[in-house]
Parts: structure tokens; sequence; C-alpha cells
């Protein structure tokens, strides 16, 4: 079989398993991001190298929910092992678009090991907000910390989603000893949406009004976002219009 097709066949069963054993941290986790979002808070995203991606994948995104603001590195995650880096980058963005009390932020880290994401989610429980990590638990259970706190970023954040990411995070054998295919992202990502559709779901049973993006490729779209954004245009790392 080829590997393109044995990636498809594993990552997607993968998925189905992942979206399975994280339903129940998805009902948890949700509520707090709906109650912060129907009192005009915001939710925070932050993750350092390529797990930035994941982070952006509901910035600012078309049918996504417009209150989400991100915590970017400038520097790419070349840093993301210097301690104390991470703080400097959360005070930066609590300077800029504010970290409060009851908000909720979520911390991707593959391996949650790395000193960047771990400072960062200390941080924001400092600041009383709650804290979801985004990891690959094997790893995060298992990968010695870089951080001097000891603790991976499971065991900081108050609700936790597993990718289900094995070590070194490819999953396809293309030739002896060597791994390719990662999942983190595709399981992330589809993690997250999971877990916006679950707030969504609670703030129309609220009866809440969803500030919900629309595509700007569709007519009024862009009018309708901009209308919107003016609730949020301090805080929000994305503006749109």
């Amino acid at each position: 079989m080829r590997s393109a097709d044995r990636y498809f066949d594993a990552a997607n069963a993968m998925l189905a398993r992942a979206r399975e054993i994280n339903a129940p941290v998805i009902a948890a986790a949700a509520p707090k991001i709906a109650e912060a979002i129907a009192a005009g808070g915001v939710l925070h995203t932050f993750g350092s190298g390529h797990s930035e991606m994941i982070a952006r994948e509901i910035i600012g995104r078309a049918g996504g929910l417009m209150p989400v603001t991100g915590l970017f590195d400038p520097g790419y995650g070349f840093s993301e092992n210097v301690v104390g880096y991470g703080t400097r980058l959360a005070q930066r963005h609590d300077h800029h678009y504010g970290m409060k009390a009851g908000e909720t932020i979520i911390v991707i880290s593959n391996s949650g090991k790395n000193a960047s994401p771990i400072e960062v989610a200390l941080y924001a429980k400092q600041k009383g907000m709650t804290v979801i990590g985004l990891t690959s638990v094997a790893m995060s259970s298992t990968a010695k910390t870089v951080h001097p706190g000891g603790q991976n970023l499971h065991a900081i954040a108050d609700h936790t989603l597993d990718n289900l990411g094995v070590t070194g995070d490819a999953i396809v054998e293309v030739a002896p000893g060597m791994m390719a295919g990662p999942t983190s992202t595709f399981i992330g990502c589809t993690l997250l949406n999971l877990l916006m559709l679950e707030v969504v779901d609670l703030l129309v049973a609220g009866g809440h009004t969803l500030p919900v993006v629309t595509s700007q490729n569709i007519p009024g779209g862009m009018e309708a976002n901009i209308a919107l954004s003016q609730k949020y245009r301090t805080r929000l790392s994305k503006l749109i219009g």
C-alpha cells in the first residue's frame, strides 16, 4: 500500500479516536469559553513553532468565532526553550490585548515540554484564566520538560485535549527507521473546531447573538465583519476590516 494511503487510513482512524476520547474534555471546557464570550470577553490562543499554525486556525476564521485573539511569537519558536522568553511574550500580549480573569487560553505544544508554552500557561493561571492544553499526552507525560518548574503542559492545564500523537509525530514508516506523515496539525485543528462548535451551541442555547466571522468573499461579508469587529477592536490580534 502506498504511503499516502496508509497515512490516510491511520490518520482518520486516529481522528475518530481523538474525537471520542476528547468529547468529555470539550464538554467540560466549552462552558467557560461561552460564558466569557457572552459577557463580551475573548478567547486567547498560543502555539510556539509549528503549533502556531494550529492556534491560527480559529483566529479570524470564516465560519468561526470572531472574539479569538492570538499570542504570537515573532521568532517563530526559535527561542521557545529560552527560560523567561514565554513569560515576556505573555506580558506583551497582556499589555496589548488584556489577559483577564475568567477568560480562557488554549496553549498548544505537541511535546508539552518546551519552556515558552509552559510559561504562557503559568502566566495565564496567575491572571486567573482557565488554561486548555492541546498536546500529545503520550509525549507530554514522558518527555522531560526543559522548564525549571519541572512540570509539562498537561500537568499545568485545567483541561487537556489529547491529539493522540505518537513520539516524533509521524505515523508512516517510509524507509527502515524513517517515519513521515505527521498528525498533530490535522487532529489539533479538528479538535479546536469541535470545541468552537460546542461553544456556538452553548451561545445559541443561552439566547446570545453569535459573533461569527462571515466569509469576506460573499456579498456583504466584509461589511458584516467590520460592524461586528467594532465590539472587539482593542482586543483582537487580527482585525477584520
